[in-house]
Formats: C-alpha cells, sequence, structure tokens
C-alpha cells in the first residue's frame, strides 16, 4: 500500500514486544496526551461493500474529528500491526474488501511471521489500541455468543479479549444475529461491565432494544469515563462495553429482523457456513432480505458510535472532565 506518510514504529507497548506503528498523526495525539478513537478495519473490508464502506468510514472519522479527537483506524499490513492510515491507504483498503483476511487475535502473530495483512476484528482491534495506548474504540456491534452454542461452541473472541484488555468499547450492543441473552451472561461472568448509554436496555444492533435489561445506565460521556477509571482502579479489571443504541431514525423493529434471521439462518445451514464466515454471510444475507436497511442502520449506528466514543475520549484524556 503507498501511503501519504511513512508511519513510526512505536518502541513500547502494553503486551508484550508487541510493536506498533503509528502513523505521524496519531503518534502526535498520544504524546500529547489528546483523545485519540480507534476504528475497527473488518467493518471497512468485510462489514459493507465498496463504495459504502469508505462513505462510512470517512464519516465515522470526521464524527471522531467533530467531537475533538483524532481517529486512528486499525490494520496489519505486511505483518505490521498498525494504527493510523492516510486516506490513500483507507481507500486501498476500502476497495481491497474481503480478500483481506479477517484477523482476530490469534491471527497476530501468525500475520507477523508471515509478513501478511489483515482486517482486525473488535478482539484483534482492542489488543493493537492497547498496545499502542489508545484506550477508546468505536465498533459496530460485538461478536459474542451464536445461536446453537451448545453444537457448534461458537463464542467470538470479543467476549474474552473485552475481560483482560482495558480499552473502553462503544458499540450498539452485540450484534442481532447471535443469541443475546447468552452473549449478557458470558459478559457477566467474565467480568465485564456493560453500560447503556442513555438507556437501561440491551440494544441490538439494528434494533434499539432487545427487551434484556441492563442494570446501569450512564446520561453522559463524563459519567462513562468516571465508571471506566473507576473499574480501571483495580488490578486485573479488563474492558468496558458502552452499549449505545441505534440511532432512532435508522432503527429497525425487532419482529421484522427476527423474522429475516431465522430465514438467514436456514439459508446458512443449508450452504454449510460455518464458524467466522457465518457473521459477514449473514449480514449480506440480511442486506438482501431487508431491501438495504440494514445497510442504512449499519451506516447510522457506526457514526453515531464513533461520535460517543469520541466524547468519552475528550473525557479520559488529560486536561478532560475526569482526567
Amino acid at each position: 500500500m503507498n501511503g501519504e506518510s511513512e508511519p513510526k514504529p512505536k518502541t513500547e507497548s502494553a503486551r508484550g514486544n508487541a510493536r506498533v506503528a503509528l502513523s505521524a498523526e496519531v503518534e502526535r495525539a498520544l504524546h500529547e496526551g489528546r483523545a485519540v478513537v480507534a476504528l475497527e478495519s473488518t467493518i471497512l473490508c468485510h462489514g459493507l461493500p465498496f463504495p459504502a464502506n469508505l462513505e462510512t468510514h470517512r464519516a465515522a472519522e470526521e464524527a471522531v474529528r467533530r467531537a475533538g479527537a483524532v481517529p486512528a483506524l486499525v490494520a496489519v499490513v505486511d505483518g505490521v500491526p498498525r494504527a493510523g492510515f492516510s486516506p490513500a491507504e483507507v481507500e486501498s483498503l476500502a476497495r481491497a474488501g474481503r480478500s483481506v483476511r479477517k484477523a482476530t487475535t490469534r491471527d497476530l502473530g501468525l500475520l507477523a511471521a508471515r509478513r501478511e495483512s489483515g482486517a482486525t476484528t473488535v478482539a484483534a482491534t482492542m489488543a493493537i489500541a492497547s498496545a499502542a495506548g489508545i484506550r477508546v474504540f468505536a465498533t459496530g456491534g460485538i461478536g459474542g455468543v451464536h445461536r446453537g452454542v451448545s453444537e457448534t461452541f461458537d463464542v467470538s473472541a470479543d467476549l474474552l479479549e473485552l475481560s483482560r484488555t482495558r480499552v473502553a468499547v462503544v458499540a450498539s450492543g452485540a450484534k442481532a444475529v447471535l443469541d443475546l441473552p447468552k452473549t449478557l451472561e458470558a459478559l457477566e461472568t467474565l467480568g465485564v461491565p456493560v453500560l447503556g448509554f442513555g438507556t437501561f436496555e440491551f440494544p441490538a444492533f439494528w434494533i434499539r432494544g432487545s427487551g434484556l435489561p441492563l442494570e446501569v445506565c450512564c446520561d453522559d460521556a463524563d459519567e462513562v469515563a468516571r465508571v471506566v477509571l473507576a473499574h480501571w482502579s483495580w488490578p486485573g479489571a479488563g474492558g468496558v462495553l458502552v452499549a449505545n443504541p441505534v440511532p432512532s431514525e435508522a432503527a429497525l423493529e425487532r419482529q421484522d429482523v427476527e423474522e429475516a434471521i431465522e430465514r438467514s439462518l436456514a439459508a446458512a445451514r443449508e450452504a454449510g457456513i460455518a464458524g467466522k464466515a457465518v457473521t459477514p454471510y449473514l449480514l449480506a444475507r440480511l442486506a438482501e432480505e431487508t431491501g438495504g436497511r440494514t445497510l442504512a442502520a449499519n451506516r447510522a449506528l457506526v457514526v453515531s458510535n464513533a461520535t460517543v466514543a469520541a466524547k468519552i475520549a475528550v473525557a479520559l484524556a488529560p486536561g478532560g472532565a475526569r482526567r
């Protein structure tokens, strides 16, 4: 990939000997103690088709900047974990799309050894962000416990990473195609606080409410920052999930989505789709089932989450509301 500027390697990290190459802008912001928000490259490469993926990412970056923070797209390029890309590099990734390998935490060493590239999932993005010193991350929806888990044992690595990595993750709950009650139970077992952002109900990605109650609701970014810092004051504490519902004007109705999910799951079983291929298959199928409404909701929630994440990052930064 040809960028506008070469990233500078970060020589120290929070995880072993891992090194993260930073763009000049991100490195400068971190050095100056300014707010930085990590953004996930799986959304860019696997979440939406081109050019909607590029347009959505650019809108998310602009939302982060408007709220006073610096956006840092995270991905692995030629084996090197990176945070911060030039506009030309972002477009190159967007055009490459699904030809870029989807990479979770278990793949980071393999990519480094083989000098291969990867679009990072929630888990891998958290790991790289933490190693770079970035404490807030905006995504669409986290992975979790899949439906039919008793037969498949399919549980996303996102949950384990949330339990051990000190990054605040802003998401519209978990993807609606998952088993949401079991996902919430797993988060509780793993000690991950789930903070509703202006809601006492767990969001279901394109749906504002899943019907599952949350115990904690935070009304603004300053309150989230206070809770996050208090959580991180405990030894061994990991991440925090901030559940921000999709904007109401873009939200879908629960019954419509559930019916479409059931049809899409049946199609996936018939096609023999399994493992990490399930979620991207279902998302593409649901876009067809809903006449593109899931794509519009996806864009809206990604941009909304980027805005909320930036406000939290500003509150956590030195000189912020709660530092």
